[in-house]
Parts: C-alpha cells; sequence; structure tokens
C-alpha cells in the first residue's frame, strides 16, 4: 500500500509533469529495423527468387537402344561355343552350335551387338526358347554411352526437357573422381514393367530390381562429352576417372527438377 501511494503522489507531481516518455530503449529500435530488414528482404525473395528440387533414383549406363535375350530356336545339346563373353559381334554371327536329332543347328545372332552374358556351355541339354545369351545393340563398342534413370512415375511430370542430372557411378569412387555430368534427353511417359524392363536391358534380375518399389518411368540421359577425360565423358572434377566407363554398369542419378517460387514450394 505505501508503494502504491508513492507511485501516485510521484504522478501528482507537477514539476515532473514535462519529462519526456520514454517508450522504447534505443537496443529496442535496433532489434526492430533489423527485424524489418529480414522480414522486407525474405518477402522480396519469396516473390522473386526460387527454389531448386532434384529427384533421386536408380541409374545404369547402357548404349542407346538396348539389349535383347537370344533364345535357342531349337532344342539339343550344346556342342560348341562359337562367342565369348565381351565380343562385338555383326548381325547373324554364329553364337553356339546344338546337335539336335535332324543334326547340327547354329544359333545366331539376331541384331549386331556385344555379348555382354553368356549363358551357353558346352555339354548342356537346353530346350527351345532356352536364353543362350543376352547382347547389348551397339554397332561399334565405341559408341557412346547414355544413362536409363528409373523414376517414380509421380515425379515424371516434374521433369523439364534438358534438365541437368548427376551422376553417381558405382565403379567409380565420387569422393575421389566426383560425379558425371549428362542432361535430359527423353522422358518416357509409360510406366514401366519388369518384364519391359527386363527386354530392354536383357536381364531380368535388373527387371525386379528396378521395379521392386512400383513400376518406374524410364528418363534417358545424354552423358556430356569430354575430350579433356580418360572416360571421355564429363564429371564434377577436372579430370574424372583414369579409365573407360562400360556399359550396364550401376549408378545413382540426381535429376533437378523446374524451379519453383518460394511461395509455391512453402504452399504445396
Amino acid at each position: 500500500m505505501q508503494f502504491r501511494q508513492q507511485a501516485l503522489a510521484k504522478l501528482q507531481s507537477p514539476q515532473e509533469l514535462d519529462l519526456p516518455v520514454r517508450l522504447a530503449r534505443p537496443q529496442g529500435r535496433l532489434a526492430l529495423g533489423v527485424t524489418l530488414a529480414v522480414m522486407a528482404a525474405a518477402s522480396f525473395w519469396a516473390v522473386t527468387g526460387s527454389v531448386a528440387a532434384t529427384v533421386n533414383a536408380s541409374a545404369i549406363l547402357t548404349h542407346g537402344q538396348g539389349s535383347y535375350v537370344l533364345q535357342s530356336p531349337v532344342a539339343g545339346q550344346v556342342t560348341a561355343v562359337l562367342a565369348r563373353q565381351g565380343q562385338q559381334l555383326p548381325a547373324n554371327a554364329p553364337v553356339i552350335k546344338v546337335l539336335t536329332p535332324q543334326g547340327d543347328s547354329v544359333v545366331r545372332t539376331v541384331a549386331a551387338g556385344r555379348i555382354t552374358t553368356l549363358a551357353a556351355a558346352i555339354g548342356q541339354i537346353i530346350r527351345t526358347g532356352t536364353d543362350v545369351a543376352a547382347v547389348e545393340k551397339v554397332a561399334h563398342a565405341d559408341d557412346p554411352l547414355y544413362a536409363t534413370v528409373y523414376v517414380p512415375a509421380e515425379n515424371a511430370a516434374a521433369i523439364p526437357e534438358h534438365a541437368s542430372v548427376d551422376l553417381t557411378v558405382s565403379s567409380v569412387p565420387a569422393q575421389r573422381y566426383g560425379v558425371l555430368r549428362g542432361q535430359v534427353r527423353s522422358v518416357d511417359r509409360t510406366a514401366q514393367s519388369a518384364q519391359s524392363i527386363a527386354a530392354f536391358l536383357g536381364d531380368s534380375q535388373l527387371g525386379r530390381q528396378f521395379t521392386h518399389g512400383g513400376r518406374p518411368v524410364a528418363v534417358t540421359v545424354r552423358l556430356d562429352g569430354s575430350r579433356e577425360t580418360r572416360s571421355g565423358y564429363r564429371w564434377s572434377t577436372a579430370a574424372g576417372p583414369p579409365f573407360r566407363l562400360d556399359s550396364m554398369t550401376l549408378a545413382s542419378a540426381s535429376i533437378r527438377l523446374a524451379d519453383q517460387h518460394p511461395v509455391d514450394w512453402l504452399l504445396s
């Protein structure tokens, strides 16, 4: 009660009526100014700025036309293997010889390519339709590689034409040699099944691997070429790895999506 009486008496004192009232300390005005400046900058960025988003997905390095599985059109016993794994063959080249009740029959390539898997062995009994080899469709060994990225179908529509892509290649230590650079060449809007992927890659196991989380969309990526690197492609480091890349090498891809305004991004 004593403090209240002293306060009332102080307010009623005539000598103190003309003293200025301090609404805020200098430190408070400084903090308010900084806050207003930050809010103004944030508002400007929200209207004029952009947010870069990416989608990550599994990928594989191949030549552009994919592969096919060579199957035997006859049943019998394999008596000779006429090709070797990794060999580049023209169309209609002999791969194996099969002894049938009607005599010897030669299984030949359907199209020119490189033997990536050779499944037949001498003495093996095979049936009609048995997988004999996987052949990658490539006319020349130095044809350029592409990356096929299997992106979740819900992200396909957001991938712009010529989007930049970074590829971490399984056979290349990224900490030392960096990532492989590329650009989106095309987006196949049709969801891929395990069977269609296996037909394109010539490998049923890869078909199952790329569809374990659902049916993806295939995105073809053109790799950026370079005359300054041993691999013949551009990397995030100056030289990249000191060796060439092989087809059918697995990788992981990071595709840059179309930039979004921060307001749209925050509301989405």
